[in-house]
């Protein structure tokens, strides 16, 4: 077809920007605690991540991908015109990108899933009509608005609430901090074993029964569980130290916990969120590619795997701190302790989610642990006028991303014109 090659090169380019952008907003969203928590310095999260995040895209980010059946609108309207599906398709990840450059710009952490979710809806509703948008599925991301931050918020509550009784409130806390945060350790390496298993292998075509993922998701935790002790005993403690700060030398011992935590949420991430990225540019390359042929299975070529993986880490570094700061510290004030605590809820929250159906958004999610622990401390804790930006950021995702799509996908329309593919 005549214009296969650019609207390729556009995908690509516009795929990249996508990328791009759920790298300086959703995983700087995902390390922001660790940073937050000062467990980490920026540079060592952007290494962290860079490493752990390309890997979990590329080996666990999915061969194959069901972006158009599984997504917002009915693929079998298109049959008749796969140009409007590509013109779409394009046009939702140009204003995904724009609309996480923006929030990104202003430090706002949303989801990157409703981004895309809500451009694809706005084409959809417009290019082809109302009936080709599936709206029960945008019923569930309303519901997930309330439902993620209170679920995590309620668990890192808890969690919080038992670090504060098992350690940090007894009369030796660097003792018991010794003794219970191996404990806390494995419970990370299970949880976030359970993600990549559950929300990350299948991609790959890896089926193992429940049964068989919780047994490697123990024997993962029982693993990085003692490197954990074998981390501790390593560390040197300065008694002088508590002179400044009481909990000085325990929340030493929760750095060597937010360390592991940080590693493996960012490859759960990595492996989870890809696709949000390159889903959609997977689609337009394979209608083009069999001359309009859409195929709702499309398959996941390597290469775009690897352009997803480098695009997330680029904007990370290049673009990733507004977010970092905004919720590692704006929102509370973040120890390693309580960052733990936000990160765990949030990656217990995401693996209860993906055995119930429930929906959520991993943002979402995070930025509620990160409210349930300030909670903990006192409603003073929070900076309520940052919380509230926050909350209206969530709302404003999807109405932004469908407006901006539209918009685009008329230009494209007008461009190129229909038929392209007879």
């Amino acid at each position: 077809m005549e214009y296969g090659l650019i609207l390729i090169l556009l995908a690509v380019a516009f795929g990249l920007f996508m990328a791009w952008g759920v790298g300086a907003n959703d995983v700087a969203n995902a390390m922001s605690t660790s940073v937050g928590s000062r467990a980490l310095t920026i540079k060592q999260a952007i290494i962290i991540a860079a490493v752990f995040e390309f890997a979990g895209a590329y080996l666990a980010g999915g061969a194959v991908t069901a972006t158009v059946r599984s997504g917002m609108v009915d693929a079998g309207l298109f049959a008749q015109a796969p140009e409007l599906l590509v013109y779409g398709m394009l046009a939702s990840l140009l204003a995904a990108g724009i609309w996480l450059l923006v929030a990104s710009s202003f430090g706002w952490p949303v989801s990157t899933t409703h981004s895309i979710i809500g451009a694809i809806v706005g084409f959809a509703a417009v290019g082809v009509g109302v009936e080709a948008v599936q709206w029960g599925k945008v019923v569930n991301i309303a519901m997930s608005w309330v439902v993620s931050p209170m679920l995590a918020g309620a668990i890192a509550y808890a969690l919080f609430f038992s670090v504060q009784r098992l350690i940090l409130d007894t009369p030796n806390p660097l003792a018991s901090a010794k003794r219970y945060v191996p404990m806390y350790i494995f419970l990370v390496g299970f949880i976030v074993s359970l993600v990549t298993l559950f929300k990350g292998l299948t991609h790959i075509g890896i089926d193992l029964t429940t049964g068989q993922n919780y047994a490697i998701a123990t024997l993962v935790g029982l693993i990085i569980m003692g490197i954990g002790i074998l981390a501790i005993r390593r560390l040197k403690f300065d008694p002088s130290a508590e002179r400044d700060f009481h909990f000085a030398n325990v929340e030493k011992v929760f750095g060597v916990l937010m360390l592991v935590t940080a590693c493996a949420m960012a490859f759960a991430h990595g492996s989870n969120d890809v696709a949000n990225a390159v889903g959609p540019l997977a689609a337009v390359v394979g209608v083009v590619q069999s001359g309009g042929e859409i195929d709702t299975r499309t398959v996941m070529p390597s290469w775009i795997l690897l352009l997803g993986g480098f695009g997330i880490v680029l904007g990370l570094v290049t673009y990733g701190k507004k977010v970092i700061a905004m919720v590692g510290s704006r929102i509370t004030e973040l120890t390693p302790s309580r960052g733990f605590a936000a990160t765990l809820a949030a990656a217990g929250t995401v693996v209860l989610a993906s055995g119930t159906g429930l929906p959520i958004s991993t943002t979402h999610t995070l930025v509620g642990a990160v409210l349930g622990v300030g909670l903990a401390r006192g409603i003073a804790a929070l900076d309520l006028r940052v919380v509230r930006t926050i909350f209206l950021s969530w709302i404003i995702t999807l109405p932004a991303g469908a407006v901006l799509s539209i918009l685009f996908f008329f230009i494209l329309l007008g461009s190129f014109g229909r038929g392209i593919f007879d």
